[in-house]
């Protein structure tokens, strides 16, 4: 099984895909280019940050949660305009914000890392209700943040550990108890990226470097992968009528001499569902 090319805009750093379920409209980054892009039947468009940006939540039809270098960000969507709502590691310039995803309970989680991937540096962190709290210090590369159907359990990684892991959730959210390995890739030698859960609570993750995205079963069992024609696959979204395209970011960072098809956004017919993004409430 294999995608085809949606978007041709390469990216430097493609990551964040989103698909806002009022507008049926994808939404993505280029981190290392600072912008936020579209595609509607009118057209590509796309919005240039002063920062850093990297992943979003919908707020309504018109305003998107955006997490930048320094802030989580509202954003007009039909005038570009945006406001702080939130710190984001806004006194360590050495650091940008990573992948992230809305939480069923109308949180926002989102990863922060070293700009070199200094070890040890970043951390996953939580919006809720107007505050931002730290869930998980001391990570290096945030990564593969994403939620059960049910909302009971986060799945995220380290993309330097190899690993997926997962932890309960709360009825309001909030992590209980320790994380657990969930998927180990170690023995592949294959390294987790962006990843989304589809309608049966089966996870699809991007996997960098290895140019697929591979779905695995909610126990954890490996079930088929899809190839994306760039080398660094990066985030995954489903969209779509029904949500049964999945869409995938991929990433030229690290190439040299990349050919045509890095850093371009694919999508596929995956032969599943996804769930609607919930909102985020602000």
């Amino acid at each position: 099984m294999s995608a085809t090319v949606f978007c041709d805009r390469p990216c430097e750093l493609g990551e964040g895909a989103l698909w806002h379920p009022l507008r049926g409209q994808l939404f993505w980054f280029d981190i290392l280019g600072r912008r936020l892009l579209t595609r509607t039947e009118e057209g590509p468009a796309e919005w240039a940050f002063p920062e850093h940006a990297s992943a979003a939540g919908w707020i309504d039809a018109d305003h998107l949660l955006i997490a930048t270098e320094t802030a989580l960000r509202r954003f007009h969507i039909p005038s570009g305009e945006h406001e702080r709502v939130a710190d984001l590691d806004a006194r360590d310039p050495s650091t940008r914000s990573n992948d992230g995803r809305a939480d069923p309970a109308g949180g926002f989680w989102i990863g922060t890392m070293g700009k070199a991937a200094e070890p040890g540096a970043g951390g996953i962190h939580r919006y809720h209700r107007g505050a931002v709290e730290t869930l998980f210090p001391g990570l290096t590369i945030p990564n593969a943040i994403c939620f059960a159907p049910d909302g009971r359990t986060a799945y995220f990684a380290d993309t330097t550990e190899r690993r997926i892991r997962r932890v309960a959730l709360d009825a309001e959210g909030w992590p209980v108890g320790a994380p657990e390995t969930f998927v180990d890739l170690r023995p592949e030698g294959l390294n987790p990226d962006g990843a989304v859960v589809d309608a049966e609570g089966g996870l699809w993750n991007a996997q960098w470097g290895a140019g697929r995205v591979a779905r695995y079963h909610p126990d954890g069992r490996f079930d088929r992968a899809i190839a994306v024609g760039g080398r660094h696959a990066s985030c995954p979204a489903f969209g779509g009528p029904e949500l049964r395209t999945l869409f995938v970011t991929t990433a030229r960072e690290g190439l040299t001499d990349p050919d045509p098809a890095q850093g371009l956004t694919y999508r596929a017919e995956p032969g599943a569902a996804g769930l609607p993004e919930p909102a985020i409430r602000i």
